[in-house]
């Protein structure tokens, strides 16, 4: 991290390039583009941090707060009022987690703990909105952050995500059990990617080897049914810190980063035919934010408006 952060100074100073805004690569749909709308900004400014929807409601899990400092924060935004409110905070203070909802419940998974030093977590916490209260639960087999999850049929699936490098992890979790099971790796090993459920499958979608390493615009798919993964039509432009969402049956795919360049995309995919489009893009370009559905809307808080730090407290809503 510290040569990355030399590395980022040096290049700025030399190239003034860190944070050119890059765009879709995919073809536009001058059609129907989709609408941006500006919202209530977070409490607090951060990136790196997880985003899930539970009772209508989106949550803001951890991430960096100033200075790379990791922070236990939980906020909670209302679409219908436009207000957020803090809640109890995580029982430790992480960056870099995955968070699921599921069963009226939010799980927040890995992460990294530390500052300069990124230690990977194997922690899994269950928060219910009812009591405003955390609960410790059997912890991952893999330790990781920048992992990817999602939930599909009553299970939580936590793929990839980096240790000291970059892992193709697949373990499974059952609420009903509270045990971790082993399931076929994703076939290619990443972090900062996005996982999402459409279909009765799993999508896992970009992604990176490490912040100077290779790029990944795969997108592979999981089918529970015979434990396979296929090849489906890449992302447009391969990177990582992305954030992803399905809405009307359509996987929707925001941001992203590469090295000294920034994504301010908003991209379609139509899993059926396998073609990508462009929406309208992204009024606040960013990478390390999350998504979630709510209200008709899929809503995008937080992320870093810079590659490498850059924090910000922007929350913005997309209606396609």
């Amino acid at each position: 991290m510290t040569r990355m952060l030399t590395l980022l100074v040096s290049a700025a100073a030399l190239g003034g390039c860190i944070g050119a805004t890059t765009p879709s690569g995919a073809p536009p749909d001058d059609k129907s583009p989709g609408t941006w709308a500006m919202l209530a900004p977070m409490p607090s400014a951060r990136q790196e941090l997880a985003v899930a929807e539970v009772g209508g409601k989106v949550y803001a899990v951890g991430g960096f707060g100033d200075g790379y400092e990791p922070v236990a924060t939980l906020e909670a935004y209302d679409p219908a009022a436009n207000r957020w409110e803090a809640r109890t905070p995580m029982p430790i203070a992480m960056h870099h987690p995955a968070a699921v909802s599921l069963g009226g419940k939010l799980y927040v998974l890995g992460g990294f703990t530390g500052r300069l030093s990124q230690v990977p977590q194997d922690s899994l916490f269950e928060y219910d909105p009812a009591t405003n209260a955390w609960r410790t639960l059997t912890p991952m087999p893999t330790p990781r952050g920048a992992l990817g999850a999602a939930a599909l049929e009553g299970k939580i699936h936590a793929l990839g995500g980096s240790q000291d490098r970059a892992l193709n992890a697949h373990e499974v979790y059952d609420p009903a059990t509270g045990r971790w099971s082993r399931r076929n790796p994703m076939p290619t090993a990443r972090d900062h990617l996005a996982v999402v459920t459409l279909g009765g499958k799993l999508y896992a979608i970009g992604g990176r080897a490490s912040f100077f390493g290779e790029k990944y615009g795969n997108v592979e798919m999981y089918d529970p049914a015979t434990d396979s993964w296929r090849v489906e039509a890449p992302l447009p432009d391969a990177r990582g810190g992305i954030a992803a969402a399905v809405f009307g049956g359509r996987i929707f795919v925001f941001g992203g980063e590469l090295p000294f360049r920034i994504f301010n995309a908003a991209e379609m995919l139509n899993p059926a035919e396998g073609t990508w489009v462009a929406k309208a893009p992204m009024p606040t370009p960013r990478h390390g934010l999350g998504a979630a559905v709510a209200d008709r809307r899929i809503y995008l808080p937080g992320g870093g408006t810079q590659p490498g730090p850059g924090r910000t407290n922007v929350l913005e809503a997309f209606e396609p």
